[in-house]
């Protein structure tokens, strides 16, 4: 489905990088500004520091003098304003609306052909004829005392949320699974260990209560791996040598 993100008159460079940035992280790339305040906003130092690395997106992005002009391709219009108006199109939140239009229970005979986010100006938010002309009015939840978001956070939150809406990504996997090592290793391993406490003199051998079983217990809990077995041997072994030391 094509997703589109629309700036409209927008007063500060670097909200554009961040806009941008804030749309490729969630996969999007169609920005569309109308009528910004510096015609070069897209070659602007502040818009590329901002963009930090979404450089292709600024490189897609179009600069247009109408709203009518960003709208080519887009059958569904979301605009966005912190508080609601009194006449216009229904106000919701993001994540109910987006079910409504591709969720599990939308009707996928009238999904739209292509979604446009649109966003005003920093200094005077959206004009009440751009509102009128969306079929929705996105009003993000937020402290009813302190409602103002920056633009390109309004944007982050957006593509967020339409981005779950249309499946996500899925949490990245940084560790593969671990395997835990094996019971022979883990009772070689509170050998050694035994032999570490007794020899500084932590272990009394001759009344050892029940500390070894214990410890039994908790290293089963936290089924440690082959690697982290070396390194409890490791520390088992540098005990022996410092107690022998402590000796001579």
């Amino acid at each position: 489905m094509l997703t589109r993100f629309v700036l409209i008159q927008t007063s500060h460079a670097g909200n554009v990088g961040g806009a941008a940035r804030a749309m490729k992280v969630m996969g999007f790339d169609d920005l569309v500004l109308v009528a910004p305040r510096w015609p070069n906003v897209l070659r602007r130092e502040e818009t590329i520091q901002r963009a930090s690395g979404a450089l292709d997106v600024l490189e897609r992005a179009r600069i247009v003098d109408t709203l009518d002009e960003a709208l080519h391709g887009v059958s569904h219009l979301c605009a966005t304003a912190m508080t609601p108006r009194d006449f216009g199109p229904p106000t919701r939140a993001p994540r109910p609306h987006f079910d409504g239009l591709v969720g599990p229970s939308a009707n996928k005979a009238e999904a739209p052909t292509g979604v446009a986010f649109l966003f005003g100006s920093e200094r005077f938010g959206m004009r009440n004829e751009d509102v009128y002309r969306c079929h929705a009015c996105l009003s993000i939840p937020t402290d009813p005392h302190f409602g103002s978001l920056n633009l390109a956070a309004a944007v982050q939150l957006i593509a967020y949320d339409w981005r779950q809406a249309l499946g996500g990504f899925g949490a990245a996997q940084l560790d593969a699974p671990r395997a835990a090592a094996d019971a022979q290793s883990v009772a070689g391993m509170l050998a050694h260990l035994e032999q570490a406490l007794v020899a500084i003199d932590f272990l009394d051998p001759d009344a050892p209560k029940k500390l070894m079983p214990r410890l039994n217990q908790l290293f089963n809990r936290a089924e440690p791996s082959d690697e982290e077995i070396h390194i409890l041997r490791g520390i088992a072994k540098a005990m022996l040598q410092a107690a022998q030391r402590a000796k001579r």
